[in-house]
């Protein structure tokens, strides 16, 4: 359900009281982990933690892929995962036999797209890295896919990822709003990233965000915008172009379907829309629908759309899928103001200079 609907705000507002309660249980969390009452782990080997302080799509996943691609040809990466809305409990490392109901869907994302890669999920972070590092021992890099909140672990390095639409400091706990975590425990962060972000963001504007955001003189910060790429067939991978012949029916179980459906807004001649809410599971009912909705499109230029994390949940349905023009919009980041260098050279030096638990990165 979004709780950020219009109608549902006033019921947001109505849970304040449990928001402090929250809060409360927040901060006293963070207290016994800053004090030492309770542990976090350390590994002498490079760990990347990727995370937010907000639930929904903050665009974890994009920067998860970057990363893949820009080392995985000079380095052996693995990524853990908790594994979000599966179906298991425990460890667990990707194989060709796996599906998505057994490690999630955006841990069956990354395998499909990345093979080379050990792909594993575990809730206990601090059991999963040994078993994962005794499963692949060659292991290089790993990669703390949604991390900041889940403190048993003290990656060397911390990616803190914040909404362009909803910044962290205009936010408030859940259930009234949708922080999991403090505001300040930003400062844990080695990197910010204000995701999401209009491509012709001003400079300007970049310094009002910056001096909000209050960045520490330890901490760098990056702009990034989404970009997406020619739609494929989910299983023949054929590429298409959107254009205003194309009539599309998005499927989407993503928590933030507004890019995709600009996208679709600026790209296509129509589309509708089944929207569900965030990792969720498809059924047989629901592929029903899919279909009736479909068929009732009348133009002939048709297509269902869905994202990549969806995607790899429509799976089940492959004998239908081989029918129907089913198309996936894969989705990547962009960095603004001609960063990207930057940000891969600060990865690259924690990588290369990775010494103890304690390093921090200095890299102007």
């Amino acid at each position: 359900m979004n709780f950020n609907a219009p109608l549902l705000r006033p019921i947001r507002m109505l849970l304040f009281p449990f928001s402090l309660l929250y809060a409360l249980t927040v901060w006293i969390r963070n207290k016994l982990f800053d004090s030492g009452l309770y542990d976090s782990s350390s590994f002498n080997m490079p760990v990347i933690g990727i995370g937010n302080l907000s639930v929904g799509g903050t665009g974890k996943s994009p920067l998860v892929e970057f990363l893949l691609k820009k080392f995985m040809k000079k380095y052996k990466m693995a990524v853990l995962s908790r594994g979000y809305k599966r179906k298991t409990k425990g460890y667990a490392l990707a194989n060709e036999q796996t599906t998505a109901l057994e490690i999630g869907d955006e841990p069956m994302q990354f395998f499909k797209k990345f093979p080379e890669v050990a792909v594993a999920v575990g809730e206990e972070r601090a059991a999963a890295i040994p078993q994962l590092l005794h499963d692949k021992p060659g292991t290089q890099v790993i990669i703390l896919d949604d991390s900041f909140q889940h403190r048993s672990i003290k990656p060397g390095l911390n990616i803190l990822l914040t909404d362009y639409h909803n910044l962290f400091t205009r936010d408030w706990f859940l259930p009234t709003g949708d922080l999991r975590d403090q505001p300040g425990s930003y400062t844990r962060a080695d990197i910010l990233i204000v995701t999401k972000c209009p491509p012709g963001l001003s400079e300007t504007e970049k310094n009002e965000i910056t001096k909000e955001l209050n960045v520490l003189d330890h901490q760098h910060i990056f702009f990034t915008s989404i970009q997406y790429g020619y739609p494929y067939h989910i299983l023949f991978k054929k590429e298409m172009l959107i254009d205003e012949h194309t009539e599309a029916l998005l499927i989407s179980g993503v928590a933030d379907p507004r890019p995709l459906k600009k996208y679709l807004s600026d790209h296509s001649g129509a589309y509708y829309e089944i929207l569900y809410n965030d990792h969720h599971i498809f059924t047989i009912d629901d592929w029903k629908e899919i279909r009736k909705r479909f068929n009732a499109i009348t133009a002939p230029n048709k297509i269902i759309l869905t994202t990549e994390k969806d995607a790899v949940r429509l799976m089940k349905f492959q004998e239908s899928l081989e029918r129907l023009p089913v198309y996936v919009i894969p989705i990547q980041i962009q960095f603004l103001f001609g960063e990207e260098e930057r940000f891969s050279s600060l990865i690259a030096t924690f990588i290369a200079r990775f010494k103890n638990k304690n390093d921090k990165i200095n890299v102007a």
